[in-house]
């Protein structure tokens, strides 16, 4: 009778350790659903949060709207002689123009201002306020997507070739930050693998560097995939040639100078308001500020806030890497240091603090590089 009593005894020590297992368990689990709701709520509180702060000080949000240089260029007239003007050619009839920009599309954030297919030639025009070495991905998106629409009535599986025109990528480059006069963006430039430096920028018309960046892609043994964008600096004294040859895109390089001019001295909405009020009376841009003067100083006011926001974006992840590169930099030596004390190498530590070249070597032997 004592036996079966310890033998119940002990069977329920059994279980009742088991149920406190099972319950803790529970708890645990409850507690670990219940922590992730409150950081998904708290994610979205704190999002709210800078959304609403970000509307209330003015900073623009990154969703698309509408460019000058696409308002000005998106008429077929102005489209072609800017056409005429890059490829040294002297096309007469807008009508020649197939536009195809995909007009509710966005890719990364990112728009592509004009494609559109001349002939046998698809050009992709993008202008751009920030350097952007990401380019070339970017526009390999939306190229696809370009292509896609273009072959869909076309029999991608049967044996015979279809056609497709041959692609054209130029981004015109106005910002504050200095940059060549052109410079040529690959795609292969982002492959994860020692990738070759930009091209060796040498003289020749900008048709040339046009047909040169086609050729190369198509010739280039390295890689089986390759895109690549000429970038060309639209600012006040670069590719004078070009600006010659566009009366347009030299008024809307005037243009934008002017705002940027003013902004220095006054209040943005005030310099907009001149550069407006000047560029009509001198005969720049002048039938089309007149028209949509309204929407011209809507959309000048947000570029320029957006492309004043991203520098100072940049300025700031440029003083948080400098400051996380020094405290990296700190910590190394200070362990270089604590392993040359542990091994007794006091005269190599004396000698590292004052020789740059022997203090890396030490970090490398270390292990610390």
């Amino acid at each position: 009778m004592s036996e079966r009593k310890t033998e119940k005894q002990s069977y329920r020590a059994v279980r009742k350790a088991e149920c406190e297992e099972i319950r803790q368990k529970t708890n645990q689990k409850m507690s670990q659903k219940m922590n992730q709701k409150m950081n998904q709520k708290m994610k979205q509180e704190m999002d709210q949060k800078v959304h609403r702060e970000m509307h209330q000080e003015g900073v623009p949000q990154r969703t698309y709207k509408d460019r000058l240089f696409r308002m000005i260029f998106k008429e077929k007239a102005e489209l072609l002689g800017l056409y005429n003007a890059i490829n040294q050619t002297h096309y007469t009839d807008p009508e020649d123009l197939e536009i195809n920009t995909l007009e509710n599309a966005v890719y990364l954030n990112m728009k592509n201002d004009l494609s559109f297919v001349i002939h046998t030639e698809l050009s992709l025009y993008e202008h751009q306020s920030t350097y952007n070495p990401n380019l070339p991905i970017r526009d390999l998106f939306y190229v696809a997507k370009v292509y896609q629409g273009i072959t869909k009535d076309m029999n991608l599986y049967g044996s015979h070739q279809i056609e497709i025109p041959t692609p054209r990528f130029i981004t015109f480059y106005n910002g504050i930050e200095k940059q060549p006069e052109w410079k040529e963006l690959r795609l292969s430039d982002a492959f994860r693998r020692q990738g070759g430096k930009n091209k060796e920028q040498k003289a020749g018309s900008i048709r040339e560097k046009t047909l040169d960046a086609g050729a190369e892609a198509a010739d280039n043994s390295e890689e089986s995939l390759e895109l690549k964008v000429l970038m060309l600096n639209i600012n006040p004294g670069y590719n004078e040639e070009l600006m010659k040859s566009c009366k347009t895109l030299r008024e809307y390089t005037a243009y934008v100078d002017k705002v940027r001019t003013y902004e220095k001295r006054m209040s943005l909405e005030d310099a907009v308001e001149k550069a407006i009020d000047e560029c009509i009376k001198e005969s720049i841009l002048e039938e089309f500020l007149t028209k949509y003067r309204a929407e011209a100083k809507d959309v000048s006011i947000f570029e320029y806030d957006e492309e004043k926001h991203m520098q100072q974006e940049r300025e700031e992840w440029e003083k948080r890497g400098e400051k996380r590169g020094r405290k990296q930099g700190i910590s190394k030596i200070n362990q270089l240091n604590q392993m040359l004390m542990r091994d007794q190498r006091l005269e190599e530590l004396q000698r590292a603090t004052c020789d740059e070249e022997y203090q890396m070597k030490l970090l490398k032997e270390y292990g610390l590089d």
